[in-house]
């Protein structure tokens, strides 16, 4: 009976065929040593097969990893986050035919291409604070007349005057004479995260006056 088995387990090429020789001599009271043969067998030939395929998977994972690649070159120390620090300076100006209604006044420390200059005029004094505004800044006199104070700058200076309609000799002194201007320079790297260019934005390290 085992040779008879043992034969019709080696003829079986796939699952029904194994189910359909087992119903077959279960009807025939077949006995269960024969059985447990079957399975034994069958267990070992499908443990073979599921060991074989995690081998070559080991061996095709082990087999793409290739030898360590050299180190990279080591990166540059980041900012630490927080405020942005600018560096700013604070002028007194006087406006005049002599001087042709304008300032030219250098930095005095060193400022990069990218860099942003802000400049800002002290418009008036409210109980004791100053009120600052950022240029440029207009005024209309009665008639219609127009006064600017305005700016440029580059890397080495930054310059400030006056422009409009109005006859800037005729001027009261208020609007030409004693004007104390705030000038602040932004580093390039902090530039691009203000929104909105304020005061309120950025802090300053050091503040020089001028007069």
């Amino acid at each position: 009976m085992l040779i008879k088995m043992q034969l019709w387990y080696k003829h079986c090429i796939n699952n029904q065929q194994l189910r359909n020789t087992l119903y077959i001599n279960k009807k025939k009271h077949l006995h269960i040593d024969v059985l447990h043969y079957l399975y034994k067998h069958l267990k070992k030939r499908y443990m073979k097969r599921i060991l074989s395929v995690i081998a070559l998977f080991t061996i095709v994972l082990t087999a793409c990893e290739g030898a360590p690649g050299p180190p990279g070159l080591p990166g540059f120390d980041g900012q630490d986050g927080g405020f942005i620090t600018s560096n700013a300076f604070e002028i007194q100006v006087d406006f005049n035919n002599n001087n042709q209604y304008q300032i030219i006044e250098p930095y005095g420390f060193q400022v990069f291409e990218y860099d942003v200059t802000l400049v800002y005029i002290l418009w008036e004094t409210i109980n004791g604070q100053d009120v600052w505004r950022l240029l440029p800044q207009s005024t209309t006199f009665i008639g219609g007349a127009t006064l600017t104070y305005n700016f440029d700058f580059t890397e080495t200076d930054v310059k400030i005057f006056i422009e409009g309609t109005a006859n800037f000799s005729n001027l009261d002194a208020v609007w030409t004479q004693g004007a104390v201007f705030r000038i602040v320079v932004i580093p390039a790297d902090n530039v691009s995260s203000i929104s909105n260019f304020e005061m309120t934005d950025f802090n300053i390290s050091s503040l020089q006056k001028r007069y």
